[in-house]
């Protein structure tokens, strides 16, 4: 009988112990217990890439894996501006009065055709837009996004007892062609689904070794801006350039001065890049066309650099087109195309991340963001720098070969490489450990 006291006595003073959950020490080890389902995870998503704007097994994948842990799953959210529908997810996990934090995970692929020669390596090829068949890679790490989003999710679901709040998960499409935020945020995002007082997201690097992480605050990554240039000239016979107006003649000039904009019109303290993507134009060899187009990419921190950068294009573009004698109704066109703000890191909240981050990997696995003039999405769930936002870079590479790299000057594979292949392991896990750590802070 005395036995069967102390039995149910010491039962019932563990039960408050084990209704807590795993305890904080507990993360890193039971991340390792995830790590061989996470590492299929990975490669099923590896083997499986899906485009921009189709990612729908992607997103029933995703969305499938939420509902697993508990978690309120909406999918197909978002809307196009051309009216089309987006495979956004939405999870959602209430746990009392706090803080709403939303994680975000991108979820498209890119045409790229793999040429790492892994044993997961991508088959999967598709038709274009453009009736081309193309291959089809995570050659940007968004497979190893959504991994370690699924495996922050299940530690988070496993940590009720350690948390208050709202956990508000992000599935988004076609972050590759800066789309998916913003359809996610025309389909009434926030009104659906409540305005978030935090955002956090991650991106892989080929620049940070794997199994750490750099974050900052300020900007991480640069506005981009599609700039389209039509150059209009006077077609005719190439044996007869005097009876026209050659606009290659003119489109070429233009891609020589245009680089020097940002060399000597833009304070060398702001970072910003114009690179002449695309050029197109003619038809034969021996006819001059009556028009040339250039596809241009602007990058800045600045919104006012930007504003500068754009309008000395539309100068150059008049200026150019009027010292070649071109007609006042043949003038040049210059047009905005698809564009997306800079990801700015609250500099707060990066700081309290960094503490967070710290305490779980260690100081040696913290370190410095360096920001780049890459660009993301991510930065319109902000809301304009209204909502407190943070992106850390997530390392990938090989620790041994990026120490080689460093001293030879000879890069990497980069995102967008074919040859792009991250140490996904040491990746996958200083990744979860880092983002339910980062989560548990701001819900304590």
């Amino acid at each position: 009988m005395r036995l069967l006291v102390f039995c149910v006595a010491f039962l019932a003073a563990s039960l408050p112990l084990y209704a807590q959950g795993p305890s904080d020490s507990d993360l890193a080890p039971s991340v390792q217990r995830q790590l061989p389902s996470l590492s299929e995870t990975y490669m099923h998503l590896h083997r499986s890439p899906e485009l921009s704007r189709y990612e729908e097994q992607t997103a029933s994948f995703v969305a499938s894996e939420l509902r697993k842990l508990g978690y309120t799953v909406t999918e197909r959210v978002g809307k196009y501006e051309d009216g089309a529908q987006a495979f956004g997810v939405v999870a959602v996990l209430e746990n009392g009065p706090g803080p709403r934090l939303l994680i975000r995970t991108d979820m498209d692929a890119l045409p790229v055709e793999e040429k790492t020669g892994l044993n997961y390596a991508s088959s999967a090829k598709t038709t274009n837009a453009q009736g081309q068949q193309v291959g089809i890679m995570h050659a940007c790490g968004h497979d190893l996004h959504m991994t370690v989003f699924l495996g922050a999710a299940r530690e988070l679901a496993a940590r009720k007892a350690r948390w208050h709040g709202t956990l508000m998960l992000i599935g988004q499409p076609a972050e590759e062609v800066v789309q998916g935020a913003a359809a996610m945020l025309a389909d009434h995002l926030y009104e659906r689904f409540g305005k978030p007082d935090f955002v956090l997201a991650e991106h892989d690097s080929n620049d940070v070794p794997a199994g750490s992480i750099s974050i900052k605050g300020g900007p991480l990554l640069a506005s981009a801006t599609t700039i389209n240039v039509t150059m209009r000239g006077i077609g005719g016979h190439g044996s007869a350039p005097q009876a026209g107006k050659d606009p290659i003649v003119l489109a070429a000039e233009f891609v020589l001065v245009a680089q020097t904009i940002v060399s000597r019109q833009i304070d060398p303290q702001q970072p910003a890049v114009l690179t002449v993507g695309t050029i197109h134009g003619g038809t034969k060899n021996n006819i001059i066309p009556d028009e040339v187009t250039l596809g241009l990419t602007l990058r800045t921190y600045s919104p006012a650099v930007r504003d500068q950068i754009v309008a000395a294009v539309r100068r150059t573009a008049r200026g150019l087109a009027e010292t070649y004698g071109i007609p006042a109704n043949r003038m040049p066109t210059v047009t905005l195309g698809e564009s997306t703000p800079a990801t700015f890191c609250d500099p707060v909240l990066a700081e309290r991340l960094r503490a967070s981050a710290t305490a779980a990997l260690g100081k040696d696995r913290v370190s410095e963001a360096r920001a780049i003039m890459g660009s993301e999405d991510v930065g319109l769930f902000s809301l304009d720098g209204q909502i407190p936002t943070v992106m850390y870079w997530l390392g990938a590479a090989d620790p041994d070969k990026l120490a080689d790299s460093r001293k030879s000057g000879v890069s990497l594979p980069s995102l967008h490489s074919a040859l792009f292949a991250p140490v996904y392991a040491p990746a996958i896990s200083a990744g979860v450990t880092a983002m339910t750590a980062m989560t548990l802070d701001l819900l304590k």
